[in-house]
């Protein structure tokens, strides 16, 4: 029964419908065992039959084979009892052995399609037999030899190099066939073109020095040197060893001026101390000592959320005031404990007043100047000044607090308050009167002297009698015991508390009771 195909596209450009008019396809193979061997089995005397290619021009490739009858072996019964598969009846199996199956091969061969101009082509392709043979397995037919014949050899078609490349390539397409040797003109195996590896390249002396110069001089971006810790380290210890010679020869000179008759006459004179003209009462009160203790908390609170909001870069939250105005979560921070602060020290300024204790920290002669300078060289000389602060405090220390209380505390307010949003807009005389500028230049010195000023108070409490010291301002009394050490321990412990609770996580919920919190 013959049987048409629908002709398609034509397989090149301008060219009739594929496939040609006369074409006829195959009769179907009737077993499976004949369609194994029509894969690799060639036809004796069969034309060349055109078939659809991958290129856009049908090739046909000639296949010369050895001759084999037409019939098939039968095999096995299709039903259980029934005669051998497929019956003699059918025209397709004989009872007779059979020594091959006529069969048709082709090559599938891709073509060079049409190429652009500037585009790379495909390269040819070319017919190469493999110089390795074939190993030869079970004969395909009852009592036939085994297969493949001896004389057959796999055949590999090979891309040819494009002419237009610069580099010659060569590599494997298509697939192996088994094809008589006699078929195909035994030619040179393929040669295999690795791929090229990069290798470093070793750069003579010559272009050593000349990449260098080039890079002196601008042509070619060098290449930074790695940088060595060491000197800084070194810089660094001889700077401590140049200030720890400079204040051993100032402890050394003073030591010496004071040993002198003028230096010893001096301290008889005036021995750091004056007796103040208005009386004091002894000791330090309770509030007094709540509130030494508040404006420790809030200060190194506030130096550690000020240096926070000079740093920061990207701030984690953001927080609203009720009338839209948006600031960082630590910059509310570093405002809320300014407002604490000042709070507290209002309520210090009246408590001092009302009790009498101005005194302490107050001069009241022109003879705090000389004592103050004595104190301070008796400091220089390590041979501490005679130290009574349950009853009076040195000439040095009662300028120092006044100093801190009266001068730069109220300048820390008052630059803070025209860095902040407190400030009025709208007030154009008294903003150009006190320009932003200038708060800014002052703020950031007043803090540093707040922080040079705790660590020298810290220190000279420890140096000149810790334990007596730490009683008379966290225990209030005048003995030398360990429990002002103890309560003092328990003040920094609680200031180490809120320096780590200081963060978003802890802040957030507190801020949003007065205001709105948001990431943005």
């Amino acid at each position: 029964m013959a049987t048409t195909v629908r002709r398609g596209l034509p397989r090149a450009r301008g060219g009739a419908a594929w496939p040609p008019a006369d074409f006829a396809p195959e009769a179907p193979i009737a077993s499976p065992e004949l369609a194994n061997v029509a894969e690799d089995a060639p036809l004796a005397g069969a034309p060349p039959v055109a078939r659809p290619r991958e290129a856009s021009t049908p090739v046909d490739v000639p296949v010369t084979t050895t001759a084999a009858p037409a019939a098939v072996r039968r095999g096995l019964p299709r039903v259980a009892g029934g005669d051998p598969w497929p019956p003699i009846s059918s025209g397709l199996a004989t009872a007779a052995p059979v020594d091959a199956v006529p069969v048709r091969v082709e090559t599938p061969v891709t073509e060079p399609a049409p190429v652009l101009p500037g585009t790379p082509g495909v390269a040819p392709v070319r017919v190469v037999t493999s110089s390795t043979s074939a190993r030869r397995g079970l004969p395909r037919t009852a009592g036939g030899e085994p297969w493949p014949p001896a004389d057959y050899a796999p055949v590999l078609l090979v891309a040819e190099a494009d002419p237009r490349e610069s580099t010659p390539t060569a590599a494997p397409v298509g697939d192996h066939h088994s094809v008589p040797m006699d078929a195909v003109a035994p030619g040179p195996a393929a040669p295999v073109v690795q791929p090229p590896v990069k290798a470093r390249p070793v750069l003579s002396p010559v272009a050593q020095r000349t990449l260098a110069n080039a890079a002196k001089t601008g042509e070619v971006e060098p290449v930074p040197a790695p940088t060595v810790a060491w000197p800084r380290v070194l810089l660094g210890l001889l700077a401590l060893l140049a200030l720890g010679a400079v204040a051993f020869t100032l402890v050394f000179f003073v030591r010496f001026a004071l040993s002198t008759g003028p230096g010893m006459d001096f301290l008889a004179r005036y021995p750091g101390e004056y007796h103040p003209a208005v009386e004091v009462a002894e000791g330090f009160p309770a509030w007094a000592r709540w509130q030494h203790f508040l404006n420790f908390f809030f200060m190194i609170l506030i130096i550690r959320s000020g240096l926070q909001v000079r740093h920061e870069k990207k701030p984690p939250a953001y927080w609203a005031s009720k009338n839209g105005k948006k600031i960082s979560i630590s910059l509310w921070l570093h405002q809320s404990l300014d407002i604490l602060w000042l709070v507290n020290g209002v309520v210090f300024m009246v408590l001092i007043f009302a009790t009498g204790h101005w005194a302490r920290i107050v001069p009241t002669s022109w003879e705090v100047f000389p004592n103050a300078l004595s104190a301070g060289l008796q400091y220089l000389s390590m041979d501490w000044p005679t130290e009574n602060g349950w009853v009076n405090f040195n000439s040095l220390q009662q300028l120092a607090y006044f100093v801190t209380v009266f001068l730069a505390a109220p300048l820390a307010a008052i630059t803070g308050v025209r860095m902040s949003g407190i400030w009025p807009k709208n007030a154009t005389a008294l903003s150009k009167a006190y320009p932003l500028e200038v708060a800014r230049a002052l703020h950031f010195p007043v803090m540093l002297y707040f922080v040079i000023f705790v660590i020298f108070h810290v220190a000279l409490v420890f140096a000149t009698g810790a334990l007596r010291n730490l009683n008379h301002m966290y225990a209030g009394q005048d003995v030398v015991n360990w429990a002002g050490f103890g309560i003092m321990l328990l003040s920094v412990g609680a200031v180490v508390a809120a320096w780590i609770a200081a963060r978003p996580v802890v802040l957030a919920p507190i801020a949003s009771l007065f205001g709105k919190v948001s990431e943005r």
